[in-house]
């Protein structure tokens, strides 16, 4: 369920909670992509999910419900290997210093929050392009940007807006990060030391449980910043070459006079399903990835 305890020496137990946390995200977006897809054209206000699968599928073919997977996987080989990774390497650490004993809520979420940060900060590239091209097709022709895939996105940003755009929009990635890994990282910990110790919950149901818990608090602390990111990353400049937020804090003010506190909850329902199940299958994954090690010795 986790790498706990005391580390072993070496440079596989220490690279090995990156390269599991990436590979179970990445195996885990495969599943989930056409959901997430959804969930921004919904954030785009094209209409309920029922309407904006139908228009995808008619006008765009079944293929549309997976645009955007290279940089989706990309962004899992940056961001969820990075926050996955040091997770398990801050919190072994804190055990470390904490005598052995389990963590009590706040040390967990503090290292969940940093865990955020340092993830977002690595995968807020991957993140952007993956914006981008799924919010593409939204666009009036002449508008389109047309990336053929994740990498060739990062080189025409770079090329046409210069590298510090591919951190356009990271103030809000990194802030919605901080708070969906609070959220998962945290209660997750948690979850497995109340079902396992307390409940006496076997290994399947100990992992189903909190995989469970950890997805609705991800969800739940997360999808305020999610629609703000989301707004800023897919703006456009007007006629004059304004833009129509000068920052999140600006977009943030603007939505909440425009349609009130709940308007940072459009898609919601979505936003949940989606989440929440990529939340779990991230961790069921990973409890796979570290048995089947287990299995080889690793």
């Amino acid at each position: 369920m986790g790498d706990k305890g005391t580390p072993k020496s070496g440079v596989w137990p220490t690279v090995k909670p990156f390269v599991n946390g990436g590979a179970s995200g990445m195996l885990a977006t495969c599943v989930i992509q056409p959901i997430d897809m959804i969930k921004v054209r919904i954030q785009l206000g094209q209409g309920s999910a029922a309407q904006v699968t139908r228009t995808m599928i008619k006008e765009e073919g079944f293929g549309a419900l997976y645009k955007g997977l290279s940089a989706g996987l990309l962004r899992q080989a940056t961001y969820t290997t990075a926050r996955l990774g040091s997770f398990r390497i801050l919190t072994n650490k804190a055990i470390e210093a904490n005598d052995g004993k389990p963590l009590p809520l706040y040390q967990k979420a503090l290292c969940g929050l940093t865990a955020g940060a340092i993830g977002a900060s690595v995968g807020s590239p991957a993140d952007l392009a993956l914006i981008r091209m799924q919010a593409d097709a939204t666009l009036p022709a002449a508008q389109r940007r047309n990336y053929t895939n994740a990498f060739h996105a990062l080189y025409r940003i770079t090329a046409d807006e210069g590298v510090l755009a591919l951190w356009k929009g990271a103030g809000p990635t990194v802030v919605r990060a901080m708070a969906l890994n609070m959220g998962m990282l945290a209660s997750y910990d948690q979850s497995v030391e109340f079902f396992k110790d307390s409940l006496g919950f076997g290994e399947g149901a100990t992992v189903l449980g909190a995989s469970t818990v950890s997805g609705f608090f991800a969800a739940a602390c997360s999808l305020p910043f999610d629609y703000v990111k989301t707004q800023i990353q897919k703006m456009q400049p007007d006629a004059e070459g304004k833009y129509p937020y000068t920052g999140s804090f600006d977009c943030a003010m603007k939505t909440l006079k425009a349609g009130g506190p709940l308007k940072f909850y459009t898609g919601f329902p979505v936003y949940c399903v989606r989440i929440a199940p990529h939340v779990m299958m991230t961790w069921i994954f990973l409890n796979q990835i570290q048995k089947l090690e287990k299995n080889f010795g690793l």
